[in-house]
C-alpha cells in the first residue's frame, strides 16, 4: 500500500462548541505556525451588490477587540517577533502566524480573542473599507486579473462565484454604506462549526489541545443560519468573449471548460489536475512547440483550482502578436479534443505521478509551509487525512481514468473563450472550431562547497557568482540576465531544455537562475532519491551550455516582455522602485534594473552571451553551498562538476558613486493608471558589513517593515487613514517583493539605498500621502526612537530573525551571503548585535544616515501634468474621510496638510513610461 504522503502524526479533535483543532508536532525546533481557515470566501457571498466581504473580513479582522484594540494586538505580535497575515480565497479565508514556540499560548489566546470579540466603530468601517478600494486599484493595472474577472463573469450566470475574491467593483465602492450588513455576514459565517485550528511545529499535542480549549472552548455556537449557495445550471452553449485592454500589452487568452468540483476520494478532480498538466504544462508538446519552438507564446499554464463547487479548468496562454492569437486557441482546442480519443501512455502517466509526489514533498521544508499546505486542503473537510486521501487516488489513478474525465467534461457547448487585447481584435480572431473538426492525434580543483548538513530529504544547491548586472557592458544592458537565462532555460550541449524539462518532471527538480545587480545565483532543488541523477543532468547546464539560436531568440524576447510589459506596462509599483534606485544611482553600472534596457536587450546577440559566461562564470568567482540529507557521493558529483569551470580572474567590484539629492525632487512617470505609486529615498554607506547596519535595521523595522503591519507608516497612512494598502521602509534594496514577506537571499551589494515605498494612493491623496511618510520620517530622525519603542523592536527583531530565515533556501542563502559580506552566521551576528544595541545608539545611527530633507520621489501617475501642478501650487493638502477621527488625528492633519515641499519648476521633472528604461 502507498505510504502517506504526510509523514507527521497528527492529533485531531473536535471542541464541544463544533471547532476543529489539528495539532502537528514537526521536528522543527523553536518555530509554531498557526493556520485558521474559516470556510467563509466569496463563494458565501449570496446577495446581489454584497460581494467581497469575505475579502473585507480578512481585513476587518485586524482591527481589534475591546480586550486587545489594535495598537495593543500589534504590541503582542511585535513583542513575539511572529509574522502574521491572512488570505482569501473563493472558498474559505485563511489567517496564519508563526512564531516563537514559547508564545504559543500568547497567541493562541490573541486569536481567540478576535475571533470571539471582533469590535469595530462605522468609522473603522468606512476607513478599511476605503483600504479595500486601493487593494482593487493596486490589482487593476493586471491585464490577467482582468482576464480572470471577465472569463467569470461570463462563465458562471447563477453560482457565486461570477465574481473573483475582490468581489465586483460597484459593491466594493458602495461598501462604506453597508455597515449594518457587515455584522450579519460576519455572525453567518464566522463560528466555531465552520473554522478550523491548525497548530504544526515545535508542540506538545496533548498541551496545544488543552491551550486551544481553554482560549477557543468559550467561543458560542450559534444556530447556523440557512442559507443556499445557488448551484450553477449547466452551460447551454459556448461562451466566446472579448475584452478591449485600454493599455499597451501583449494579448492574453484562456480556453477554460466547466469542471468539477474538488473531491479526496472521487477521481474525476485528480484526473483532470493530471491531464491538464501532461497536456499543457511545461513537459507537454504544446508547450515545447508554442513556447520554445515556435516561440509565439510566453505565458503558457493550465490552472484547475480545488474550488468546494464546480468551477473553470483553465489554459492561460500570452501571445507575442495578435495574429498569433487564433492559432494558439485553436491549438489548445486540438489538444483538448485529443484527450478525449486519445489515452495518455501509462510510461506518461507514471513519470506525472513522481512528479506530483517529489513536488508536494517539497513543501514539507519547514513548519509554516507544513501548516499553510494543510489550510489550502484541510478547509474542505476539516480532516487531516483529506491530502493523504487525495495522493492515494492521484496513486489510482489510469491512462482510461484520465480520459473518461476528458470525455465528461471536455464538450463544446461546455467551454468558455476568453480574450484581452490592447489592439482592436476585428475578425482576426475567426470562428471557433469545434472539438470535432480536429482529427484524434497522439499525444579544474573544485571550489570550497559550504555544506548544512540536516534530515531534510530535500537537497539544494546553489551556486553564486560576482556577475550580476553592474557588470552588463555599456549599450548591452540585459546580458547578465540574459546569460543566466541561457544556462537555466536552454539546455545543454548535449541536450535540449524540454529534453532535461521531460527527465526532471518525474522527479520534481527544478534548475533556477537569479541575477541582481553584483550577483547571478543557480539553485537547484531536488529530493534525496533522485540526487545524483538530478546533478547529472542539470550540472552540465552550467558545465557545456547548449547556447542555440532558437533558445536564444525565445529568452531575449521573454526577456523583453519581462521588461516592458510586465515592469513597465502592468506593474506600478515596482516601476516606481526600480526606477527610484535607477534615479539615485543614475551614470553608474546601477542605473538599469537587472533585466536590462530596451535597447540594450535589443543589442545583445549570442556571441555577447558565451563572452559574458566564459569570463564570469569561473571557479574563481563562485561560492557554493548545498543543504539537506546530503548523500555521501553527491557532494563529491558536484564538486568534480565545478572544477570543469575554467580558473578565470575575480570580478573586480563596479565602480558607483551614488547621486546624493539635495533638497526633494521628483520624477513622475506618466502612465495609464487609476492611483499613484510612490517611492522616495536617499543612498545610504551601510551594508551589512558596517557597524550601523543592525541599528538601522531596527529602525527600519519600527517605521515600516515589509508587508508586516505593525510598522509606523503603515499604521499613520493605511491603518489609521485608510489612505492605501500599506506602506514600507527598506535599507536595503528589496526587488520582488510584491507577493512575498521576506527578500530573497543572494542579492548582496557593496551599495544600498534607504527608502519608502507608498504603496497606490487614490490620485487626490497622492501629495497628502507623500507628506505624512516625510512627517513620520522627520519624526524618526529629530525626534528619534522612544526607549519604549526601541525594547519592543528590538524583542521582535531578537525572534523575527528565526522566523526570517525559516526555510532551507534562506539558511543557505543567507549563509553565503555572510561569506560575501564578511561577517559571521546571520541569525547569530543579529542577535549579538541587537543585544549589544541601545536606544541612544540607535538614534545616532538614524541621525548619521537617514534624511527627511533630501530625497528623491518617483509618483507613477495617470495625470502627470495635473500632479506636477498640485506639487508646484504648494498649497494646503487636504484628506477626507468617510467616517468620524479623532481630534488629534484631524489637527495632525492640518498640520502636516500645510506641510511645504519647497519644489521648483526643475526639481519635477515628467516622463512617459514608454521613456523609462528605454536606453
Amino acid at each position: 500500500m502507498l505510504a502517506d504522503i504526510l509523514p507527521y502524526r497528527a492529533l485531531e479533535r473536535t471542541l464541544a462548541n463544533g471547532l476543529r483543532v489539528i495539532a502537528v508536532p514537526t521536528g522543527f525546533p523553536n518555530l509554531v505556525s498557526l493556520q485558521i481557515p474559516v470556510q467563509t470566501g466569496s463563494r458565501n457571498e449570496v446577495e446581489p451588490g454584497k460581494s467581497g466581504f469575505a475579502h473585507f473580513f480578512e481585513h476587518m479582522m485586524f482591527r481589534g477587540t475591546p480586550r486587545f484594540p489594535n495598537e495593543a494586538y500589534e504590541a503582542v505580535i511585535t513583542r513575539a517577533g511572529a509574522r502574521q497575515n491572512a488570505y482569501t480565497t473563493d472558498d474559505y479565508t485563511n489567517y496564519h502566524i508563526t512564531c516563537a514556540a514559547e508564545d504559543l499560548e500568547t497567541i493562541l489566546d490573541l486569536e481567540a480573542d478576535r475571533f470571539m470579540n471582533l469590535a469595530y466603530s462605522e468609522g473603522d468601517f468606512k476607513t478599511e473599507a476605503r483600504a479595500v478600494l486601493g487593494e482593487y486599484n493596486k490589482s487593476a493595472a493586471d491585464p490577467l486579473t482582468k482576464l480572470l474577472e471577465v472569463q467569470r463573469a461570463h462563465a458562471f450566470t447563477t453560482h457565486t462565484y461570477k465574481h473573483t475574491t475582490m468581489g465586483f467593483i460597484a459593491d466594493i465602492e458602495d461598501m462604506p454604506n453597508q455597515f449594518e450588513y457587515s455584522k450579519t455576514f460576519f455572525e453567518r459565517w464566522y463560528r466555531p462549526d465552520n473554522t478550523t485550528v491548525i497548530v504544526a511545529g515545535d508542540i506538545d499535542p496533548e498541551a496545544t489541545f488543552a491551550l486551544v480549549e481553554k482560549y477557543w472552548g468559550p467561543w458560542a455556537s450559534a444556530p447556523a443560519a440557512r442559507v443556499v449557495i445557488p448551484e450553477e445550471p449547466a452551460q447551454p452553449r459556448a461562451v466566446v468573449v472579448h475584452h478591449h485592454w485600454g493599455s499597451p500589452t501583449l494579448p492574453w487568452m484562456s480556453v477554460g471548460f466547466h469542471g468539477p468540483a474538488f473531491s479526496e476520494s472521487e477521481q474525476e478532480f485528480a484526473a483532470l489536475d493530471v491531464l491538464l498538466d501532461l497536456s499543457f504544462g511545461e513537459t507537454s508538446e504544446l508547450y515545447r512547440r508554442l513556447v520554445e519552438q515556435e516561440q509565439i507564446v510566453d505565458e503558457f499554464f493550465p490552472y484547475l483550482p480545488s474550488s468546494a463547487d464546480p468551477g473553470l479548468a483553465t489554459i492561460f496562454a500570452r501571445v507575442k502578436k495578435l495574429g498569433d492569437l487564433a492559432s494558439v486557441r485553436n491549438s489548445v482546442i486540438e489538444v483538448l479534443a485529443a484527450a478525449r480519443d486519445v489515452p495518455v501512455t501509462p510510461e506518461r502517466l507514471e513519470e506525472a505521478k513522481s512528479h506530483a509526489r517529489y513536488s508536494f514533498v517539497r513543501t514539507l521544508d519547514n513548519s509554516e509551509s507544513i501548516a499553510a499546505t494543510l489550510a489550502r486542503y484541510v478547509r474542505h473537510r476539516r480532516s487531516y487525512e483529506t491530502l493523504n486521501a487525495l495522493f492515494r487516488v492521484y496513486d489510482s489513478l489510469t491512462p482510461a481514468d484520465l480520459q473518461a474525465a476528458a470525455r465528461r467534461f471536455i464538450q463544446d457547448d461546455n467551454l468558455v473563450v476568453t480574450t484581452l487585447t490592447h489592439e482592436h481584435l476585428g475578425e482576426d480572431l475567426g470562428a471557433r472550431p469545434s472539438l470535432a473538426s480536429f482529427a484524434a492525434r497522439p499525444a579544474a580543483s573544485p571550489p570550497p562547497i559550504l555544506v548544512q548538513a540536516s534530515e531534510s530529504p530535500l537537497l539544494r544547491f546553489k551556486f553564486v557568482f560576482n556577475g550580476g548586472s553592474a557588470y552588463d557592458p555599456r549599450g548591452k544592458e540585459g546580458l547578465a540576465s540574459l546569460a543566466a537565462a541561457m544556462v537555466a532555460d536552454a539546455g545543454s550541449a548535449t541536450h535540449r531544455i524540454d529534453e532535461i524539462n521531460r527527465a526532471l518532471f518525474p522527479m520534481a527538480g527544478s534548475f533556477e537562475s537569479q541575477v541582481d545587480k553584483e550577483m547571478t545565483t543557480f539553485t537547484g532543488v531536488i529530493h534525496k532519491d533522485q540526487a545524483m541523477k538530478f546533478a547529472e543532468i542539470v550540472l552540465s547546464q552550467l558545465v557545456t551550455p547548449g547556447y542555440r539560436q532558437d533558445d536564444f531568440s525565445r529568452l531575449k524576447e521573454s526577456q523583453l516582455n519581462a521588461l516592458v510589459q510586465d515592469l513597465r506596462a502592468n506593474n506600478e509599483e515596482a516601476l516606481g522602485k526600480e526606477r527610484l534606485q535607477a534615479n539615485l544611482f543614475a551614470g553608474t553600472r546601477y542605473a538599469h534594473p537587472p533585466v536590462g534596457t530596451v535597447a540594450g536587450i535589443g543589442a545583445i546577440t549570442l556571441d555577447d552571451v558565451r563572452r559574458f559566461a566564459a569570463t564570469h562564470y569561473v571557479s574563481l568567482n563562485l561560492s557554493a553551498g548545498a543543504a539537506g540529507a546530503l548523500p555521501e557521493d553527491f557532494i563529491g558529483a558536484v564538486g568534480i562538476a565545478l572544477g570543469q569551470l575554467p580558473r578565470g580572474t575575480p570580478a573586480t567590484p563596479p565602480s558607483v558613486v551614488a547621486h546624493q539629492p539635495r533638497g526633494v525632487s521628483i520624477e513622475i512617470v506618466q502612465k495609464d493608471t487609476r492611483s499613484v505609486a510612490i517611492s522616495l529615498g536617499h543612498p545610504i554607506e551601510v551594508t551589512r558589513s558596517h557597524p550601523d547596519f543592525v541599528a538601522l535595521w531596527l529602525a527600519r523595522t519600527w517605521l515600516g517593515e515589509h508587508r508586516a503591519s505593525n510598522g509606523r507608516l503603515y499604521q499613520r497612512i493605511r491603518e489609521i487613514r485608510g489612505v492605501n494598502y500599506g506602506a514600507y521602509a527598506y535599507i536595503e534594496a528589496f526587488p520582488s517583493g510584491m507577493y512575498q514577506f521576506f527578500p530573497d537571499p543572494n542579492r548582496a551589494r557593496h551599495h544600498q539605498l534607504f527608502e519608502i515605498w507608498i504603496r497606490p494612493v487614490r490620485p487626490e491623496q497622492a501629495v497628502i500621502a507623500l507628506k505624512i511618510a516625510l512627517h513620520e520620517l522627520e519624526r524618526l530622525v529629530v525626534d528619534g526612537l522612544s526607549e519604549e519603542d526601541f525594547e519592543q523592536t528590538r524583542e521582535y527583531l531578537r525572534k523575527n530573525v528565526f522566523v526570517m530565515t525559516k526555510t532551507q533556501d534562506q539558511q543557505l542563502g543567507y549563509a553565503l551571503d555572510s561569506q560575501w559580506h564578511g561577517i559571521g552566521e546571520f541569525t547569530g551576528f543579529m542577535r549579538d548585535g541587537l543585544a549589544a544595541l541601545t536606544a541612544d545608539a540607535v538614534n545616532a545611527a538614524i541621525r548619521r544616515h537617514l534624511s527627511y530633507e533630501d530625497l528623491a520621489v518617483v509618483m507613477i501617475a495617470g495625470d502627470a501634468q495635473a500632479l506636477r501642478d498640485e506639487l508646484l501650487a504648494g498649497g494646503f493638502s487636504p484628506i477626507s474621510y468617510d467616517g468620524e477621527k479623532p481630534g488629534e488625528l484631524l489637527a495632525e492633519d492640518q498640520l502636516i496638510g500645510a506641510r511645504q515641499l519647497n519644489l521648483t519648476e526643475e526639481s519635477i521633472e515628467v516622463t512617459p513610461v514608454e521613456a523609462v528604461f528605454a536606453d
